[in-house]
């Protein structure tokens, strides 16, 4: 068994690059670290292109990878490709999905426009995915989706649920032209229990500064807004889309 011992290797130069969204854009490739993570991508339609291995770690069985590429390294260069501080021993090195072309005629779907932590991010994509949505479409300016903290937040649910990148007044545009109401996020809005269930609707979250851009609030079918009962200035862009969610699925 061959064993990668050199930080210099080119092979761990080509993995640390993809700790950057230049890196990732330009191979095609993310990385993901973890057992749970890969057991998860295993179970989704992502392809894994190459699982890494600590040395003293033996892939388990019930994986059958035997047909994907393995390389096996040591702890040293397991640390320094992982970004966590105690790596679990396992990596693996995924193709980025093409959801060019998710069809936006009908279905559930959660628009996100500039939000900019990753911890949000995943969260809200975690989410989406545990309430059945059919997709999720994200605008310029928001964190990468295959961001290292952005994968981890989100729990393998990037490998559950379409996460597609695209103008958000041109995706509003096509809900509406085809009888898919367009919610927006409000304090100037209605109550959202004020609305009934939807069979179909898009939901737009925004930025946690800023909230939802003003033109785009000004294109939706309706606004809503959660009321605050306490004392909290405001609800997290996660928690909040959550509850949406949740409420408009019925």
């Amino acid at each position: 068994m061959e064993i990668i011992e050199s930080v210099n290797n080119p092979k761990v130069k080509a993995w640390k690059k993809l700790h950057s969204r230049k890196g990732r854009e330009k191979s095609g490739l993310f990385f993901i670290e973890g057992i749970h993570l890969i057991e998860e991508a295993l179970k989704g339609e992502l392809m894994i292109n190459e699982i890494i291995a600590q040395e003293d770690r033996e892939i388990p069985a019930e994986w059958r990878v035997t047909d994907v590429s393995t390389v096996h390294v040591t702890s040293k260069v397991m640390n320094e490709i992982c970004e966590t501080e105690t790596p679990q021993g396992f990596a693996a090195v995924c193709k980025l999905p093409d959801n060019e072309n998710l069809p936006l005629e009908e279905g559930k779907f959660l628009f996100i426009d500039e939000v900019q932590d990753p911890g949000n991010l995943g969260a809200m994509i975690r989410t989406a995915d545990a309430a059945g949505m059919t997709g999720v479409i994200i605008a310029e300016g928001t964190v990468d989706p295959y961001n290292g903290k952005v994968i981890r937040s989100a729990q393998g649910s990037l490998f559950h649920i379409p996460v597609q990148k695209m103008d958000l007044e041109e995706a509003l545009e096509i809900c509406q032209e085809n009888g898919v109401p367009v919610f927006g996020t409000s304090l100037k809005g209605s109550t959202y229990t004020a609305i009934e269930p939807q069979e179909n609707f898009a939901l737009i979250a925004g930025n946690e500064g800023n909230g939802v851009k003003e033109f785009l609030l000004n294109k939706c079918d309706q606004n809503l807004y959660i009321p605050i009962y306490g004392k909290a200035e405001s609800l997290n862009v996660s928690i909040a889309s959550g509850i949406l969610m949740y409420h408009l699925r019925g």
